[in-house]
């Protein structure tokens, strides 16, 4: 086919297949800590698209940029000198944020960089006994993604994901290397999309703190993922599925259901039944897009928020997210909204800027 080198993609795409064999097959070590997992803000959504979708989607490919950072394989020819900004709102105090920017070089050959950011505010020193001794500290987690995916073939992307993350908690702070690996699949009409990542491979350079053997080296949070995008040919819907954190099947804390014994008052776990713990892999989300695609309305379910974050006593939407955005020539503008906490929502914006259709 014109403008695709067939014999080198292919060589490309073996390749690519290998290296994310090889990478699974030594993250057994990170499969079998699951749950006790460094950087665990590495999971947040880093923008209001991705919110919206119920906080991650690995198959959707369709310009938007932000999407690269479930999957850098979702780099599309349509990132090309696009600036993103994001902003959330996730607990008084805290800031959350991040910037995107993409640049393709040649034909098929699709590049961003991005650069999250956490700061959890002002803290105060404090005893034991909660007793303010004076004084105040600080706590931010930065982390930059340098993405890169190929076109080999009109409905194949492959991509890789460089991933420097740096963490500071008052005087402990730690630095790790990570990495994503991921493909994507798409019919030429694009009315069926498939995507698969593996997410977080690496571990800490430099640890918090050290133990008898020197400093102590975690894991970051390995998650690997499928995802299935199908649009209705003859209506404005698409319907997503996506199953994360393939590589284990226990999603759930310690206590995460709680009951008290009617004999001594204290807390005992409950099981979580198997089908409950299978919805837990899943995200759903639906999306209202025109064929224009000029604004979209995303609604979206993730059980495993939802098991996790409801609350017994009282109604709460959490698990559940909401989100819409619009275009107005060559500006984007989004919004997300989500129930992480009991008494607050928490709010995602986002503008992308579409820097080379405004210089012609």
């Amino acid at each position: 086919m014109k403008g695709y080198k067939g014999h080198k993609n292919w060589v490309l795409g073996i390749l690519f297949l290998s290296i994310f064999n090889f990478q699974f097959s030594i993250c057994s070590a990170q499969v079998s800590n699951a749950g006790r997992s460094v950087f665990s803000f590495m999971s947040l959504p880093v923008s209001s698209r991705i919110n919206a979708l119920g906080g991650s989607n690995v198959s959707l490919s369709d310009g938007d940029i932000s999407m690269g950072m479930c999957n850098p394989a979702l780099l599309h020819a349509n990132s090309h000198m696009v600036l993103q900004l994001n902003y959330s709102y996730y607990l008084p105090g805290t800031m959350f944020g991040s910037a995107l920017y993409g640049h393709n070089f040649k034909e098929h050959n699709y590049f961003a960089v991005g650069l999250h950011y956490l700061d959890y505010g002002t803290m105060q020193y404090a005893d034991k006994d909660g007793n303010l001794t004076g004084g105040s500290f600080g706590a931010r987690d930065i982390l930059v993604d340098v993405m890169y995916a190929r076109q080999l073939h009109p409905c194949w992307k492959i991509g890789v994901t460089l991933k420097p993350v740096y963490s500071i908690y008052e005087a402990y702070s730690s630095f790790a290397i990570g990495a994503d690996v991921g493909a994507h699949f798409q019919t030429k009409d694009s009315t069926f999309q498939m995507g698969l990542v593996l997410a977080n491979i690496g571990w800490q350079l430099k640890g918090f703190y050290s133990d008898e053997g020197g400093s102590n080296h975690e894991m970051l949070p390995l998650n690997l993922q499928l995802g299935l995008t199908y649009r209705v040919k003859h209506a404005p819907l698409r319907f997503h599925m996506q199953i994360h954190n393939m590589q284990t099947w226990y999603l759930n804390y310690e206590w995460t259901s709680l009951d008290k014994s009617p004999t001594t008052g204290d807390y005992i776990p409950h099981d979580v039944k198997w089908y409950d713990m299978l919805f837990r892999h899943t995200i759903w989300s639906i999306e209202v897009v025109p064929k224009s695609e000029r604004f979209y309305i995303a609604l979206s379910y993730n059980h495993r928020r939802r098991a996790e974050l409801n609350l017994i006593d009282q109604r709460s939407l959490a698990g559940f997210s909401l989100g819409a955005g619009v275009r107005i020539k060559q500006v984007r503008i989004a919004f997300a909204l989500s129930q992480m906490t009991k008494s607050n929502f928490s709010y995602q914006a986002g503008i992308t800027l579409d820097i080379n259709s405004m210089l012609k």
